[in-house]
């Protein structure tokens, strides 16, 4: 070790390798069931959980940049799981919704999900999740009251 710094003991760093780990292993799950990329996942889980949407509030929801966004909005529209409505007051924004299948296949991808928390509370243990979900929110709230 060069210096006095534990990377391993960095919280940011162990933030995003853990938050990785995660995602990875269950992103393997619905890219084999379904061929999603993860911003089409994300894309889809944002309309999902929140309906109607612009692009821009899925980047910010999904904390995505804007081209990963447009290009899952793309994709997700080419499967016919998305559709877009032009705003009628300013021209300039179009609204994202999901579709009949669109719906369907944003259920059938969280009956994925829950099986897959099961899957993690199995592997960390409910004093496990629930020590992580009140660290997470004290980090959150936290940030939150900085600003971000």
């Amino acid at each position: 070790m060069i210096g006095d710094f534990d990377l391993e003991q960095f919280l940011p760093f162990r933030l995003n390798r853990a938050a990785e780990f995660i995602a990875l292993r269950f992103a393997a799950a619905y890219k084999a069931k379904y061929g999603l990329t993860r911003p089409e996942w994300r894309t889809l889980a944002a309309l999902g959980s929140s309906g109607r949407m612009t692009a821009k509030e899925v980047g910010v929801h999904s904390t995505m940049h804007k081209t990963k966004v447009s290009r899952a909005v793309f994709a997700l529209e080419e499967r016919r799981w998305l559709k877009r409505a032009q705003d009628e007051d300013d021209r300039r924004v179009e609204h994202l919704e999901l579709t009949v299948a669109g719906v369907k296949a944003y259920r059938d991808l969280t009956r994925l999900a829950r099986d897959y928390s099961a899957e993690l509370l199995d592997l960390v243990g409910q004093d496990g999740l629930l020590a992580l979900s009140s660290g997470l929110l004290a980090v959150e709230e936290a940030m939150a009251k900085r600003g971000g």
